[in-house]
């Protein structure tokens, strides 16, 4: 194969995101994209310079030229979606949450697996560069055995408008990025099973935007793991949308031999004076004025030209992805398993069953 032909659904902020990390990919070529006309997808070719436009996605997934496409679209679109890219034998990188719910995973992972194409999941923090050298400084031994990871993502609300209507993001801040921590914990540990969850969450200053939850502390027990200790290994995700001043986005790792704290952005960034203020300091940061911490490569720090670079290998390649829709849908049941616990103050033993829609009819209905 020459150039793998991209398509994109979606052209909000993660199609941003997505495109730019395209154009630092030699092997992949951008050859279309699909919007609802509210997302305007003939600027957003326009600007970005993109030969193909479509209103219906499905027109889209007609294209030869096409090899795989970007899922960034709302997370009740995604399983249907991922079945007729499937259908049209295009391999699918889908944004987390893979989906809404266990059983539209399965549909996904199956039509997929049945079709004969790569279902990848875009999880950026196993790609994120100083992540991986965490990582690998755990593989090789030099915290001893793992037996507590922390991760904490705190900023003061999503992008689009969508993620705070419950109906269409199945739930709040876990759902959002409580993901993000609970893939990152099980990529660290060498992907073992979760045991059990415990999770408190709150609507503390959001109850004008949303009903789901702002603020999550969840605790997951995994099964020992390559990396950890023999009892296995107790991970916390700290999880914020009511948290003013930009974005966080740390970790911690704690071993029988050593430590890491990790802080993805700060450590990266350039500490700011203004009194005036000035254009854009970091993703989430309300204000330029007075101190911030100011950015820079930020895409490259969160890991998403990595991530894109490794998938569009994979589709050229034939290889196995990091990150697969089966990884996708071990996430997605921790966040359905952390719902329930923090609807009825009890630890939930996985694995977790469930018919529940979305993860925050398990919480709504406490």
């Amino acid at each position: 194969m020459d150039k793998v032909g991209v398509g994109m659904l979606g052209s909000g902020f993660i199609a941003e995101i997505h495109v730019d990390c395209f154009k630092q990919i030699p092997d992949a070529e951008v050859r279309a994209v699909a919007a609802l006309p509210e997302g305007h997808p003939e600027e957003f070719a326009r600007k970005h310079g993109i030969p193909k436009h479509f209103s219906d996605y499905r027109k889209l997934l007609e294209l030869d030229e096409v090899d795989v496409i970007t899922i960034g679209i709302p997370n009740d679109l995604h399983c249907q979606v991922t079945v007729d890219a499937a259908s049209a034998g295009k391999h699918v990188i889908c944004e987390k949450p893979l989906c809404i719910n266990l059983a539209e995973a399965d549909r996904m992972i199956k039509a997929c697996q049945d079709a004969g194409v790569k279902l990848m999941y875009a999880e950026e923090l196993c790609f994120a560069p100083k992540y991986v050298r965490c990582k690998e400084l755990t593989d090789e031994g030099a915290l001893g055995q793992v037996y507590m990871l922390k991760q904490c993502e705190k900023h003061d609300g999503p992008h689009m408008p969508w993620f705070w209507d419950v109906e269409r993001s199945g739930g709040g801040v876990t759902m959002d990025m409580g993901c993000h921590a609970f893939e990152f914990f099980r990529w660290v540990l060498g992907k073992p099973k979760a045991r059990n969850v415990y999770a408190e969450m709150d609507l503390k200053v959001r109850g004008d935007r949303t009903k789901g939850e702002d603020n999550a502390i969840i605790i997951v027990n995994f099964e020992p793991g390559p990396n950890s200790v023999p009892a296995g290994c107790t991970c916390m995700a700290e999880e914020g949308w009511a948290k003013m001043g930009g974005m966080e986005d740390r970790a911690e790792f704690y071993g029988s031999k050593g430590v890491i704290y990790a802080d993805l952005l700060q450590g990266t960034g350039i500490t700011t004076y203004s009194d005036v203020g000035y254009g854009y300091a970091v993703e989430k940061a309300s204000t330029t004025k007075g101190w911030t911490f100011t950015t820079y490569h930020e895409a490259w720090n969160y890991g998403f030209p990595q991530e894109m670079a490794h998938f569009i290998d994979c589709v050229q390649n034939d290889k196995q992805p990091l990150e697969t829709g089966e990884d996708g849908k071990a996430a997605l049941e921790i966040i359905f398993a952390a719902y329930h616990s923090a609807a009825t103050g009890r630890r939930v033993d996985l694995p977790f069953k469930t018919e529940a829609k979305k993860p925050i009819e398990l919480w709504l209905g406490r």
